[in-house]
């Protein structure tokens, strides 16, 4: 067998290697997102404090107001910030749309239905179409946030070892998957309405009546799952496979466990209730007077009302299989799923407290609206616009999210500048938001500092106990550059040919 990365290693102490522990040892030395916002903030009062003595100022393009950089460390200024804190932290949009939506994903992944549905797809397939639906399995699985990461990727593995199959081709494809088609789906998940939640805001620095749907970029992410899906099965049976071999390790054929009678009962009722919650949101949106329409037919209603629809959608199939596998015999059981969601939620509600305020800041000192004048007029001058633009903005956000792993708190620090700044070169923030969706998810299976690769490299090294960080990196490089090269001209071919993005979603900004 051949070992995996050996030929592009050059050893243990091989310029790979070098390489992926300056970037472990850097992105290590970076505190924690909590601690990163709270620096955050407490810089952008020292910057609004030197802006405003220098007397920082930009025009408006279209109002032609004089906006100048705001002191956030007057007597007056400081009132505010303690005042407002507690409505700072309660109107910030992401907090109630996540926590929301994870009632819903909360009750179908603890009672079982998540785990069960992936296995069910992978297993119900033919041995020929296993790749295809391994990488398939892999990027549905953000429906249930980062259950795939815990399920699918040694699932994957298994089946392959089951087969006869290179065991690690089988993680790389499910990890492909899961991770490096993270923001492509061809349902909406809890990551659509929390990145718009960010891009709101900071497209109405420019705009204020503007409006960020949680399907922005809903017909762009279902296009990249078939183009993801031949992708990674391409990568992995015609180079990846070849390039490991036959597996001759030791370890015995594993043999999957067939669904239970009363998973597949569960199953059945889950796609019964899915089917007539989707029936009946259609029946309420399809006609025109429909109950999710508008006095003149608008869909505006449905639109805003995604994220309690998705809390249904996943809540009720979820209760309906819990039912029939006894998972849930009683409303304490709901309860307490509901209860262990909010739970593990804690980490995530004190980020949104430091990310709400940073944010506030960021607004009330205007330097936002300043720094995407003044970037917008500098790019302006040196001719950089169009496509060039929108590809180097996707390699911007693939090259930070080597270092910084949550897509949100990127999100949260990026938006409020990037956001105006391309809505001035003429770029809607729909699309916007699109270019950081690409490129924060194709560099996810490269960096070390996702937070569960060391959970990739055990199920790893299940199969190869020496393989490390190196080895699984050159095994997901392919996918990542497979990945780029098809996502971006996609996006750059969408936009000129004028194809939205989403339900009611330009694909540039018209003001």
């Amino acid at each position: 067998m051949n070992k995996p990365g050996t030929d592009v290693r050059g050893g243990e102490s091989g310029w790979v290697d070098r390489a992926l522990d300056f970037v472990e040892r850097s992105g290590n030395r970076l505190p924690d997102p909590i601690t990163l916002f709270v620096i955050f903030m407490f810089l952008v009062l020292g910057v609004s404090w030197l802006a405003a003595v220098l007397d920082w100022m930009a025009v408006h393009p279209g109002t032609g107001e004089e906006i100048r950089a705001v002191n956030l460390v007057t007597a007056e200024s400081l009132q505010q910030i303690l005042v407002e804190m507690p409505r700072t932290f309660t109107d910030f949009p992401p907090l109630g749309l996540v926590l929301v939506v994870m009632i819903g994903i909360g009750v179908a992944e603890r009672s079982g239905l998540i785990e069960t549905a992936l296995k069910a797809f992978v297993r119900s397939v033919p041995g020929w179409l296993v790749t295809s639906a391994i990488v398939l399995a892999g990027l549905l699985s953000s429906m249930a946030v980062d259950a795939g990461y815990v399920v699918l990727i040694p699932l994957g593995a298994v089946i392959f070892h089951g087969m006869g199959r290179h065991p690690i081709a089988g993680l790389a494809a499910a990890f492909a998957g899961v991770s490096g088609g993270f923001s492509s789906n061809l349902l909406l998940t809890a990551l659509d309405p929390l990145l718009a939640s960010f891009t709101e805001p900071a497209a109405r620095l420019l705009d204020p009546g503007y409006e960020v749907h949680a399907t922005a970029n809903w017909w762009l992410m279902i296009a990249l799952v078939p183009v993801f899906t031949v992708a990674g099965t391409w990568i992995t049976e015609k180079v990846l496979e070849p390039r490991l071999g036959e597996y001759t390790g030791d370890l015995e054929v594993e043999e999957g466990e067939d669904l239970s009678k009363e998973e597949v009962r569960g199953l059945w009722a889950a796609g019964f209730v899915l089917l007539a919650s989707l029936l009946l949101i259609a029946w309420m949106a399809a006609p025109a007077d429909g109950v999710l329409r508008g006095p003149e037919g608008e869909i505006a209603p449905l639109l805003n009302s995604i994220v309690a629809l998705m809390l249904f959608v996943f809540f009720l199939p979820g209760l309906a299989y819990g039912i029939v596998t006894r998972k849930v015999r009683s409303d304490k059981d709901v309860a307490e799923m509901t209860s262990e969601t909010m739970g593990s939620m804690g980490a995530y509600i004190v980020l949104a407290f430091v990310a709400a305020h940073f944010i506030a800041f960021f607004n009330w000192s205007n330097l936002g609206l300043i720094l995407a004048i003044s970037g917008a007029d500098l790019l302006q001058g040196v001719g950089f616009t169009g496509v060039p633009l929108l590809v180097a903005f996707v390699g911007v956000s693939a090259f930070i999210n080597l270092f910084i792993g949550s897509a949100s708190a990127k999100w949260a620090v990026m938006a409020p500048v990037f956001v105006p700044m391309l809505m001035l070169m003429e770029f809607s923030p729909e699309l916007t938001q699109a270019g950081y969706r690409i490129g924060d998810s194709v560099t996810n299976i490269l960096t070390p500092l996702l937070p569960y690769y060391p959970l990739v490299i055990i199920f790893a090294q299940k199969y190869e106990k020496d393989i490390g960080i190196g080895t699984i990196i050159s095994a997901m490089l392919p996918y990542s550059v497979a990945f780029t090269l098809l996502a971006v001209p996609l996006l750059v071919f969408w936009v000129l040919l004028g194809i939205p993005l989403g339900p009611e979603a330009p694909s540039y900004y018209m003001p």
